[in-house]
């Protein structure tokens, strides 16, 4: 008697033949060598932000003489300089106090802008039909390769000149001056920020059950509704990434500021004043240590803040089913 095997479908094997090969590499990847080169990765990016730490608590002759490994067999430590950094009265102290108020000054708008009017287009251009709605989502993706620096100029001839065309005047010249300039910083942030952001919450919002919304409209919920209801919860860990990327590439930023907001003490962020601590007083390495770790710290408190909602942002939408 002669037994046949039925065909296995294509769809099968192709099924089967994925979740063999994410099994292997999920293996390899919670392998006892994998997990040591993880560790020793992460020990190797450690030791720098490590050495920076002490090193900016260290009396100044100790700093300039010894390495600051050298710090656990003699240990000597102080907050002058911090104290000088942050609060000196003296030219080179730093006085990074103002800096720092600055830099929240124009970072927190600058994430808070765009994420509000990308999670409103995003939602937009996946959930509300339009005509010219997909050339419309194209344009802005395009918008990404437009280098930053290309953007510079233009922009810069948008806030002191305006918008002319034919000798009229569609937008007159903003004329900011002193504190007002953080408009121009902030306006500057949204516009480079907008195309990614559009485009990193759009994959998230189209990707949600077209049920849900079909069940919404049902009940009677406008778009209003269903975006603050139902949209804006599920989609928080996409939120949160993107404003985490924000907040560190704005926080972190020296060009966009420097042109846009000035070098005055008034609207200058930390980074504008760190560069001109170790461009005109790099030998001072107490204060520059300090001044270093007063800028990353606040990167550092969000990043582990918001950790736990970065990587659900990540990962979401990485499997289906």
């Amino acid at each position: 008697m002669t037994t046949t095997t039925p065909p296995v479908a294509a769809g099968s094997q192709d099924t089967s033949g994925r979740s063999t090969r994410a099994s292997r590499v999920r293996k390899r990847l919670n392998s006892r060598t994998a997990t040591l080169v993880a560790i020793v990765i992460a020990v190797v990016w450690t030791i720098p932000t490590f050495g920076l730490f002490i090193s900016s608590f260290r009396p100044e002759p100790e700093l300039k003489t010894t390495g600051w490994w050298t710090a656990f067999r003699d240990p000597q430590f102080t907050l002058q300089n911090y104290q000088d950094v942050l609060f000196g009265q003296s030219a080179s102290s730093g006085q990074l106090a103002n800096y720092f108020i600055n830099s929240l000054v124009i970072t927190l708008p600058s994430v808070l802008f765009p994420l509000a009017f990308a999670a409103l287009a995003a939602y937009a251009l996946a959930w509300i039909n339009f005509r010219g709605r997909d050339w419309l989502y194209i344009g802005i993706f395009a918008l990404q390769i437009v280098p930053l620096q290309m953007a510079l100029v233009p922009l810069l001839s948008f806030f002191s000149r305006g918008v002319s065309l034919g000798g009229v005047t569609l937008m007159p010249a903003w004329n900011l001056d002193g504190a007002q300039n953080f408009a121009q910083v902030w306006f500057a942030h949204t516009c480079f920020a907008l195309p990614f952001a559009v485009f990193l919450l759009h994959n998230f919002i189209s990707q949600l059950p077209k049920d849900l919304m079909e069940a919404a409209r049902v009940d009677g919920a406008t778009h209003p509704k269903i975006f603050r209801s139902i949209v804006l919860p599920l989609v928080a860990p996409a939120l949160a990434a993107f404003a985490i990327f924000q907040f560190l590439w704005v926080w972190n930023d020296l060009l966009v500021a420097l042109i846009f907001a000035g070098g005055s003490d008034v609207t200058a962020p930390l980074t504008v004043r760190l560069a001109e601590l170790a461009g005109t007083r790099g030998n001072e390495w107490q204060r520059l240590t300090a001044g270093a770790f007063v800028s990353i710290v606040v990167p550092l408190l969000v990043f582990l803040s918001l950790q736990r909602y970065f990587v659900r942002g990540l990962l979401a939408g990485s499997v289906k089913g």
